[in-house]
This record gives structure tokens, C-alpha cells and sequence, in this order.
């Protein structure tokens, strides 16, 4: 242990003293009256465009002056010329530097001033090494950011989850994976938008604090609101206000937003989450599953150039079709020994629950204890793309009665490699029957004393619903699991730039 510890201090000390030698650096260029931190450089060009534009149109660049800027990475001293390697947010580029091009002093100050971490300017045209090296002859080099600490080791690169979520620039820096998942992020949201904005739906903006917390059963974040002395809840879910606006007149509408849910912190879960949710009048839930199927298949096809999806050890051919299963078929698949007629009886029901560890209230209906097995153990096996259809009503407080079943709802939920990435139904529209609902909700949480419970009885909502929504169906997609998905990234903190932390 001693030596692993004596090693540990040899590093933070070689570490601390990179740094005063970089102050001392700082504090010279300061005193030589040199712009330290200058704001006058113009970049044309980046390296992604540099590396594609030479491949593609090779004589383009031909005598061309180029202005480029970036992160030095790597240094190479070959004596009287070197090779450095910067990278800016597009990629990296080559930059050949001899003191034959800009003079004696300007390569000694660039030797005696620049280190790994500065962000420089450079001026110069395209060439290729004699081993074919796309590279920038460089002509003048700024110091446009002294970089006052180093960065971490270019092998071992910054390996730390901790590190990497509460030092997301540094990860962003020294990682090349962390760049390609939020860039694909970028694109993801990009693309969702234009298939949106294709399919003539219109982005709307609905409150991030809400007077009462509604459409869907979560905890809220409660914060105060001094003027009008009062709690107000941060959103989480947009869904209520959504439809009002279905109600005044619009028929397709999306929101991609920010919500807040005060709850667990998993690899799926993290309390502050982006979602899209859409609404569509004159439409089911079935008119939904079609439509979201399209869109994830397009979207991932456009973007990744691949029919196949790869997630962990997994395979999807997108060309196949989507799965479909009820809640009960689905709970019958995984454990064959059940039959419908033990889903159906409720003392069978209960004897199942026991059988298989599920801790149930005695009160609850039948609905209440098949969705509980179907959560705690159905999902995490459902594997294959898959939509799971006929929620129990009790658990659907928003959703449409089924026609023929008055028991279940209208209601699907898409699964793939145990996450759930959308929820959709057809909207329950009847004033009177929401009104049921919500006291019903109201009243169990009153009866159980269960804080984590989150029902409010939503007035303003009942009176809007009395003016008439019409058939309308809702959606809601979950795009830091979709980035996930299509990332094949095993954690949401992964595919979030900056997620919740405990202080340190």
C-alpha cells in the first residue's frame, strides 16, 4: 500500500508542478505586454470539413490560406521543425511547423511558450507528409488560451466515471466515444424534429412550473414562488397543458422538453430527463404504435446508415416488424406455468405473487397486481422490440376505456432490451370519467398515507376537458433511452451532458 501511495504523490506532485510552471508562463507573457487571451482570430475551416473536402475534391484546396483553430493535443519535437496535433470540435488536424517557414523566434517562443491543452490559431495551406499525412504547413501560430492545468494522459485518457460526469469538458476533450454519443444526440433530436415538422405537426412551448403536478404518477420537485406565496412543482409532464391545446384547436401538436421527476437515480433513470411528447385528433392508440414504429426506424436508418440495430450483445434487423403482446400474454410468455385463467382468478393471483416474491397490498384490485408482475418481472426480459398492449385502467389514469374491455385501456407501451422507450393512448375525453379518476387517485392516496404517491385533482383540466377534446391520441418517447438505444450506451448519465451528482 505504501508504494501504490508513494506513487500517487509522485504523480499529484509532478501534476502540481506542471501547473506552476505553466502560471509562470502566464505571468511572463503578461509581463512581455503580449494579448494573452486575444479575440481577434477568424477560423475558416474546420478539420472534419479539411479531411472530407480533400478526399472528395483533391485540387480544391490547392494554394488555398487557411484559418484554423484548435486544442493542441499532441506535440512532436524534431528539432528545428515539429509536428503538433490539434483538434477542434469537428475533428483533428496535422500541423507541421518549421522555424525555416516562421522565423527563429516565432518556433523558439512557440517551443518555450505553447504546451498540450493551449487552444491556437494557425495560418497556413494543405499538404501531405511523404507518408501521405494530411497536414497544414503552418506560416503563423497565435496562442489564443493559455491552458493553465494539463490535460489527463493521452494514453490512458480519463477512465473515471465519477470524473468524467463532474468534468464533462474534460471527458468531451480526451474522449473520443463522448463526443461521437452527444453528436449523435445532436442529430437524433435534429432528425426528430424534421420528421415532425414533415408530418405537419406544429412544436408548441407549454410551463415548466406547474401549480399542480400532473400527467403521470411521479413525485414531484416542489419549489416557493414569493410574489404570489405559493408551491409550484417543476413539470413532470407536459401532458395536461397539451391537450388543452388539442381542446382550443390544433390538431398535431409536439413538445421536445425537460422534465423533473424527485425519484430513483439508475442507469435508466436520472431525475431531470428529455422527452417528446406528441398529440394527434381524430386519432387511436393503434394510428401511434404505426407511427412511432416509422419514426424510429427512419430516423435510425438516416442517421446510421444501417438497417441493423446493435444494443449490447443484441441484433435487431429493422427491417422485421415490431412485436405485439398484451400485458398478459407477455406475463404468460416468460412464465409458462401461468395461464390466463390464473391472471383472471384473483385468489390464483395472489398465489402467483407469492410464488414469485411480489410484495402486493391485500386491497389492491386485479389490474393493480398484473401490471406490478408484469413491472418487477416481466421487462427486464422483453428483449426483442416489442409493443405491450391493454394496460388496466388503474394504472392509466389518462387513457381511453377499451371498448370491449371496460377493464383495460387503450394504452401501449414499447419495449426493447428491458427499457421502456414510449408510452402512448388513446385519450380518455369524457369529463365525468376523468373526474372518477382523479378523486379515485385523490382518495387512495388520502386512505394510504403514501407521500410518494402524486394525484392531484386537477379542476382547471376538468373544466377544459367540458368544452370537448375530440378522439384524440397522445404519445410520449423517452430520448435520453433512445440515445442510449441507438448509442449502445449502457448508462442514461452516459448520454446527458451534465446528470444529477451527489455534492462532493
Amino acid at each position: 500500500m505504501s508504494g501504490a501511495k508513494n506513487k500517487l504523490n509522485n504523480i499529484k506532485n509532478i501534476h502540481n508542478n506542471e501547473i506552476k510552471f505553466r502560471y509562470k508562463k502566464l505571468e511572463m507573457l503578461k509581463k512581455n505586454n503580449n494579448i494573452v487571451f486575444p479575440n481577434n482570430f477568424k477560423v475558416n475551416f474546420t478539420c472534419n470539413y479539411l479531411n472530407q473536402i480533400s478526399k472528395e475534391k483533391k485540387n480544391f484546396l490547392n494554394k488555398k490560406i487557411l484559418h484554423i483553430a484548435g486544442r493542441i493535443v499532441n506535440i512532436r519535437i524534431m528539432g528545428k521543425a515539429s509536428f503538433i496535433n490539434i483538434q477542434d470540435y469537428t475533428g483533428k488536424m496535422q500541423i507541421y511547423i518549421s522555424q525555416n517557414q516562421i522565423s527563429y523566434q516565432e518556433y523558439k517562443k512557440f517551443l518555450e511558450e505553447y504546451d498540450i491543452g493551449d487552444i491556437i490559431g494557425i495560418i497556413g495551406y494543405i499538404f501531405k507528409t511523404k507518408t501521405k499525412v494530411l497536414s497544414i504547413f503552418c506560416q503563423k501560430i497565435y496562442l489564443l488560451t493559455k491552458a493553465i492545468k494539463p490535460l489527463p494522459d493521452k494514453y490512458h485518457g480519463l477512465k473515471n466515471k465519477e470524473i468524467k460526469y463532474r468534468k464533462r469538458y474534460l471527458d468531451l476533450i480526451v474522449n473520443k466515444k463522448t463526443r461521437f454519443i452527444f453528436n449523435k444526440r445532436h442529430q437524433i433530436i435534429l432528425n426528430i424534429r424534421d420528421f415532425m415538422n414533415k408530418n405537419n405537426f406544429i412544436e408548441v412551448e407549454t410551463p415548466m412550473m406547474h401549480n399542480i403536478p400532473g400527467g403521470a404518477l411521479a413525485k414531484p420537485f416542489i419549489t416557493y414562488h414569493n410574489k404570489y406565496n405559493m408551491n409550484i412543482y417543476l413539470r413532470i409532464a407536459p401532458e395536461l397543458y397539451l391537450k388543452r391545446l388539442i381542446i382550443g384547436g390544433f390538431n398535431k401538436i409536439f413538445e421536445i422538453n425537460r422534465n423533473f421527476r424527485n425519484e430513483g437515480i439508475s442507469t435508466q433513470h436520472n431525475p431531470e430527463f428529455t422527452m417528446m411528447e406528441l398529440y394527434i385528433a381524430y386519432a387511436d392508440y393503434k394510428d401511434l404504435m404505426f407511427f412511432f414504429e416509422k419514426l424510429f426506424k427512419k430516423i435510425y436508418k438516416k442517421i446510421f446508415k444501417n438497417n441493423i440495430l446493435q444494443y449490447n450483445n443484441h441484433k435487431f434487423d429493422l427491417n422485421n416488424q415490431f412485436n405485439k403482446l398484451t400485458m398478459k400474454e407477455a406475463i404468460i410468455k416468460f412464465y409458462p406455468e401461468f395461464s390466463l385463467e390464473h391472471l383472471e382468478n384473483f385468489n390464483k393471483l395472489i398465489k402467483i405473487t407469492n410464488s414469485i416474491n411480489i410484495n402486493i397490498n391485500l386491497n389492491w384490485s386485479k389490474g393493480k397486481i398484473i401490471s406490478k408482475i408484469f413491472e418487477e418481472k416481466i421487462i427486464d426480459k422483453i428483449i426483442e422490440p416489442t409493443f405491450i398492449t391493454e394496460y388496466p385502467v388503474e394504472v392509466s389514469p389518462l387513457s381511453r376505456n377499451n371498448d370491449t374491455n371496460y377493464s383495460f385501456t387503450d394504452r401501449f407501451e414499447f419495449f426493447i432490451c428491458g427499457m421502456e422507450i414510449a408510452n402512448g393512448f388513446s385519450e380518455l375525453n369524457d369529463p365525468e370519467e376523468q373526474k372518477k379518476r382523479f378523486q379515485k387517485q385523490e382518495n387512495y392516496k388520502n386512505i394510504s398515507n403514501n407521500k410518494n404517491i402524486n394525484q392531484f385533482y386537477d379542476k382547471d383540466y376538468i373544466e377544459a376537458l367540458k368544452y370537448g377534446l375530440p378522439p384524440t391520441a397522445g404519445l410520449g418517447i423517452g430520448i435520453d433511452r433512445l440515445v442510449m438505444l441507438f448509442t449502445n450506451t449502457k448508462s442514461i448519465r452516459d448520454v446527458i451532458l451534465f446528470p444529477m451528482l451527489r455534492p462532493i
